[in-house]
């Protein structure tokens, strides 16, 4: 039979500014280690700490853009299109630009703080 989510947990963001995380699937709102799913709501200006995490992440960007440092570059991610990064990779996610972003991340297996490494600061 079906789960269906009636609605998501909304998370506290890393970052220097307030960025909205509504998790639909995870280990928060719907107890699964496997996978976790949510929408992101970004402001402009807003930067987390840097990562390297065990999961695959899979971002689609709905609206806006999203900036993505990694070890040997960065580049934007902009409306339409998708990134993928994988477990061990070390990234940093902003949106710089006028208006933020708003994006879906899927997590492989879930999201979780044990499991995304972020850097001191």
């Amino acid at each position: 039979m079906p789960k269906i989510i009636e609605s998501p947990t909304i998370i506290e963001a890393a970052g220097n500014k307030p960025k909205r995380i509504e998790e639909f699937v995870g280990l928060v709102n719907s107890s699964n280690p496997e996978v976790s799913v949510a929408r992101m709501v970004s402001p402009q200006g807003w930067v987390e700490p840097g990562q390297r995490p065990e999961f695959m992440e899979v971002t689609l960007v709905l609206k806006g853009s999203l900036h993505l440092e990694y070890e040997g570059g960065e580049v934007d991610v902009k409306a339409g299109q998708s990134a993928i990064t994988y477990p061990g990779e070390w990234l940093r996610y902003s949106t710089p630009h006028a208006g933020g972003a708003e994006y879906v991340a899927v997590c492989l297996p879930a999201f979780s703080l044990d499991t995304v490494h972020r850097d001191d600061n």
